[in-house]
């Protein structure tokens, strides 16, 4: 919030609104403006409701991806806020609810969509995609360093029927040999195909920079250095063109008391920049 610096008539947008964490602290220090709660899935933007109720006429909401967020800008009437903040961690209620597909702890459908409504499932991709393909998806969205082993072992143990069926045939391909179950990097491969998680942040990193008025700023809280790499040279690109101002010369992480409260936080990293007027710059 911090680096947010929410004025009370500003517009603001939580482009990853979850459960309404981030978005009730924006909204509480809002008083003639308002925020846009924006996310792909709609059982979260619901539960989101519930939790800021408090502040509910200082929000409106939209369903859709980042790519749409000028939409969401136009359903509400404006062409500029005056601050965007992006989470791109993965919900707890996602990853804890078996029914969503996500979790390897309980087992569930071979879903990970974060929008059930749309796109391919996880089931899909493991079922149908050829075994080279498999393999370097695994590879280069999980980072996993076996990822043709598993490849392997997913085709001739098809059709996968469920997560934990999926969690066993990674587990019998690649042992594990650590504290991490060995089907995490697997798992979180098909979670970012499924969702286009990739391609998505992108489309962010292009479209914020417009979105975002001269003196608002743009935060985004990442948890993989895949993520993290794509908005630092983002930012680096602004600075560079003169559009914006990198308000966090080092990334920012969690205190070690924060850490210990939320463990969940342990990988995050939080960059922030300030939007210049360009016109001014030049002249």
């Amino acid at each position: 919030m911090e680096h947010m610096a929410v004025r009370p008539d500003g517009h603001y947008i939580d482009a990853t609104a979850g459960l309404g964490g981030h978005l009730g602290q924006i909204a509480q220090r809002l008083v003639t403006g308002f925020v846009i709660a924006n996310d792909r899935d709609g059982e979260s933007l619901e539960m989101a409701k519930k939790n800021t109720l408090r502040w509910a006429e200082r929000i409106r909401y939209h369903q859709g991806r980042f790519s749409e967020l000028r939409r969401a800008l136009e359903t509400f009437g404006l062409e500029k806020v005056d601050g965007l903040l992006a989470d791109l961690g993965v919900s707890r209620y996602q990853l804890t609810d078996p029914e969503r597909g996500f979790s390897l702890q309980a087992d569930g459908p071979l879903d990970m969509r974060t929008n059930r409504t749309e796109g391919t499932t996880a089931g899909e991709i493991v079922n149908y995609t050829a075994e080279k393909a498999l393999a370097d998806l695994i590879y280069q969205l999980g980072e996993e360093r076996r990822a043709r082993r598993i490849a392997r072992a997913i085709v001739r143990s098809r059709p996968v029927r469920s997560t934990l069926h999926l969690a066993r045939i990674v587990e019998s391909a690649a042992p594990r040999t650590g504290r991490i179950h060995p089907a995490t990097q697997t798992f979180m491969a098909l979670r970012i195909a499924v969702n286009q998680e990739v391609e998505e942040l992108e489309e962010l990193m292009k479209l914020a920079p417009e979105i975002v008025a001269p003196g608002g700023r743009i935060v985004v809280l990442t948890f993989m250095s895949s993520e993290d790499r794509v908005v630092k040279q983002a930012f680096q690109r602004l600075a560079r063109e003169g559009r914006a101002r990198i308000l966090t010369k080092h990334v920012v992480k969690p205190a070690y008391e924060e850490v210990l409260q939320n463990p969940a936080s342990r990988s995050s990293k939080l960059r922030c920049l300030e939007m210049l007027d360009a016109s001014r710059e030049q002249g």
